[in-house]
């Protein structure tokens, strides 16, 4: 029972302590509060005399008044401050915005000139292209002028187009669906060139010297014979280069079938292609093919020379077809007609 007094009496001597405690720290705080009260309203007098000291003015202000006046003058110096930051940060912005758009505008303008161009480049480009699909009996329904996105003659200029676009934007449009539809023609005019290529790859249709060099001394048909001295019909063309050694090339593909030597043609090869036509190289130095060989167009097959009867180094290149001999210069001259017919 003694331990349960003795604890009471420590409880009860604490809580006193507590209470007293807490009855100073409030006093001391209440004191400390009524002496700031009375310190912040503390009144002073602030007096201005003018130089006239007629009259003298008195401000009756407390350290309350100050401490608020130095407040409210705190607040609008931050204030303006940030403003001011505020507004040198948004004409930045603002100017860095103008200057984008000026870009912007230059930008758009030279976009507008190369549309123009262009459109100017695929106008003409459809007439080229027309015009040569028409030559080659190839349809082409496909035109810029009558596009279902707009009209071909008001293709330069500016103007709204529906739904607020741009003209030459619905113009680019209208670009790309024509070149996707044109992409069918020109399929078809690759398969034909790729024919006509492989057509050409098989008839004699080039210069039997290489790289083109030499030229005609003696053409198909009625001539002089340059050794009897009489009239006779001549079989083939001769290609002189007035000089030994310059090769000769096969005018087309096709499969060697004679090579050898003979008392009017001296060295000689003949060459048999498709379509049935047969080439002869004749007063040849040598060549360098054998029978049965099969040789491509513009393979080397021998050399200019003088064998046979000849009055010079040169070459005597017949065409047959068949039985029957034709004018080779009408073969060789292929190329150059369907390339001027292109143009």
């Amino acid at each position: 029972m003694a331990s349960v007094h003795e604890y009471k009496r420590l409880e009860n001597k604490f809580v006193q302590k507590v209470k007293t405690g807490a009855v100073n720290v409030a006093g001391f705080l209440a004191g400390t509060l009524k002496a700031l009260g009375r310190f912040l309203t503390r009144r002073y007098t602030v007096v201005f005399v003018p130089h006239s000291e007629k009259r003298v003015y008195n401000l009756h202000v407390t350290i309350l008044s100050v401490c608020c006046f130095l407040f409210v003058a705190f607040c609008i110096l931050v204030a303006f401050v940030w403003y001011g930051a505020s507004y040198s940060s948004t004409m930045h912005a603002i100017n860095d915005k103008d200057r984008r758009l000026v870009e912007t505008m230059g930008s758009l303008h030279e976009f507008r000139d190369e549309t123009a161009l262009l459109l100017r480049t695929a106008r003409d480009f459809e007439n080229a292209f027309s015009g040569i699909l028409s030559s080659l009996g190839i349809g082409n329904n496909n035109s810029l002028a009558h596009n279902t996105a707009g009209d071909l003659g008001s293709l330069i200029g500016i103007r709204e187009a529906p739904q607020g676009l741009l003209r030459e934007i619905n113009d680019i449009r209208r670009l790309s669906a024509y070149l996707s539809e044109a992409v069918g023609p020109i399929n078809e005019l690759r398969a034909l060139m790729d024919t006509q290529s492989a057509f050409l790859t098989e008839i004699p249709s080039i210069w039997p010297v290489r790289n083109g060099i030499g030229h005609i001394t003696m053409f198909f048909g009625q001539n002089i014979h340059p050794i009897h001295g009489q009239y006779y019909i001549h079989r083939g063309i001769d290609i002189a280069t007035y000089r030994f050694g310059d090769p000769i090339v096969a005018s087309a593909d096709g499969q060697v079938v004679t090579a050898e030597y003979s008392y009017d043609y001296g060295n000689y090869v003949i060459i048999r292609h498709k379509h049935g036509y047969y080439t002869r190289y004749a007063h040849m130095q040598n060549f360098r093919v054998q029978v049965g060989q099969r040789v491509q167009q513009n393979e080397i097959i021998g050399y200019i020379g003088s064998t046979g009867i000849s009055t010079g180094p040169h070459l005597h290149y017949e065409v047959h077809i068949g039985s029957d001999v034709v004018d080779p210069y009408r073969y060789i001259t292929i190329r150059s007609s369907l390339a001027r017919q292109g143009r």
